[in-house]
């Protein structure tokens, strides 16, 4: 009986599990841009500097259908954007003092409090 409840616990977590290609179809998205986001996603994290992952893109495909090609563009800026701060907060956590973070912070008000003076 354990076992049982045990395998249907996992089969119920797996269930709730999506690709973020089966989740931007659940959204409303064409199959053509998901086709296109997770090729332009893999290739982005890849142009980023990702150790796994391939350029993957389909020319002919990405030339003739528009929403492909939409979705390429999107997941490759989205992806290697996502991939690039998060190497550059690590970082800085790992590289910075609390005297450069502190510098950091009064620039930031600094240019805060410039940006809402009139």
């Amino acid at each position: 009986m354990w076992r049982l409840a045990s395998v249907l616990g996992l089969l119920l977590l797996c269930a709730g599990c999506q690709s973020t290609h089966e989740d931007l179809i659940a959204r409303g998205y064409p199959p053509a841009f998901a086709d296109g986001f997770d090729d332009g996603c893999t290739s982005g994290r890849q142009a980023a500097g990702a150790i796994t992952g391939e350029f993957r893109k389909n020319v002919p495909r990405y030339l003739k259908d528009s929403q492909y090609a939409e979705g390429w563009g999107d997941g490759f800026r989205q992806c290697q954007a996502m991939l690039q701060n998060q190497d550059r907060e690590q970082y800085r956590s790992r590289h910075w003092d609390d005297r450069e973070k502190a510098w950091q912070q009064q620039k930031d008000q600094d240019t805060a409090r410039a940006l809402r003076s009139p």
